[in-house]
């Protein structure tokens, strides 16, 4: 469930989302490139290491880092200790992204609503992967079904494309008695990236991936196995948006809770501490499920929050994954157990 107040209260300051959409774009291409201008040198730099199919050599293998299927035998044979190829990566790099745009991305109790911050992961993105003869193309999961946007180069493309996302209509959540039949979910729209996604390059997922999430943690979600399909072929990055009211209920009396995807409403009083405090118990679990669903696809993971520093913390991740891989082949082998 994705239970959200009936009423959210308005930001103080005009932000993005009271700009239109025009103005909400200047906005954020000059945040993007203000805040991620050093990161943004180089042609072929992306957000995480590029997979490649030039041979540049062999190195010893980290267990718990290196994938088998890429173990080089006939060194390892040689020296009777395990290596691994390295590859450069490949010089034009295609990205897919896929975008959550259902009902449950339109809350927020920030500046940003959850949908208006994942545009702002999407124009991070296709800032940084830009470059010569690199292309972007996305899948928008929206209540009305998947819209496919084919894999293009150049500033123009990446504009339009945010602009679409920014002029989207929303849903505004729906009456209990009311609900549109079910479309694709988030399992489906993975499938369908990895359909399109036919050339070996990077995926990013950009959801609240609270879909079809179960109860029980020792389940896993209906998507990780189209997530972890797609990770065996492509790097894929996770980017998870939440936003803090969804991880803790504020003292405030008596509230009516809403599923914006299926209209069920129900009272809460806040009042009650130790309810709060199972909420924000149940909330954690909820959280850490998900952590965990995409650490075993093998993703990276992104989490963004709509009250904090997105920019600042895209800035960490991309700086955290380019010294991971500018490290010494055994610089982490002692973290690897």
């Amino acid at each position: 469930m994705r239970w959200r107040e009936a009423t959210t209260p308005a930001p103080a300051d005009p932000g993005l989302a009271d700009l239109t959409p025009d103005r909400r774009l200047r906005r954020l291409e000059l945040t993007v490139t203000r805040r991620l201008d050093g990161l943004l040198h180089g042609q072929y730099r992306g957000l995480l290491p590029g997979p490649g199919s030039e041979p540049a050599g062999s190195r010893e293998y980290r267990p718990g880092e290196d994938e088998v299927r890429r173990m080089d035998w006939a060194v390892t044979a040689r020296t009777t200790v395990p290596h691994v190829r390295e590859v450069d990566a490949d010089r034009e790099l295609t990205t897919w992204l896929l975008v959550d745009a259902s009902p449950s991305m339109e809350y927020g109790t920030a500046e940003l609503d959850k949908r208006e911050l994942a545009v702002a992961a999407v124009a991070a993105v296709g800032f940084l992967t830009a470059g010569l003869g690199n292309r972007l193309g996305a899948q928008v999961l929206g209540p009305d079904g998947l819209r496919r946007h084919p894999a293009r180069s150049g500033r123009t493309h990446l504009l339009g494309l945010l602009r679409t996302l920014l002029a989207a209509p929303r849903a505004g959540g729906y009456d209990e008695a009311d609900v549109p039949p079910a479309g694709p979910d988030l399992a489906d729209a993975l499938d369908a990236v990895h359909r399109v996604a036919t050339r070996r390059g990077l995926v990013v997922v950009v959801s609240d991936f609270l879909d079809g999430l179960p109860d029980d943690p020792a389940q896993e979600p209906p998507w990780e196995r189209a997530l972890r399909r797609l990770a065996v072929r492509h790097q894929v990055l996770a980017v998870e948006i939440t936003d803090p009211r969804e991880l803790e209920l504020p003292d405030v009396g008596l509230i009516t809770l809403v599923d914006p995807e299926t209209g069920r409403r129900r009272e809460v009083w806040t009042g009650d501490e130790r309810l709060r405090e199972r909420y924000a118990a149940a909330a954690a679990a909820q959280r850490e499920q998900v952590r965990q669903a995409v650490r075993r696809s093998g993703a990276t993971h992104l989490p963004l929050r709509t009250d904090r520093d997105w920019g600042a913390d895209i800035v960490r991740h991309v700086r955290a994954q380019r010294r991971l891989a500018a490290a010494p082949a055994g610089a982490n082998r002692g973290g690897a157990a």
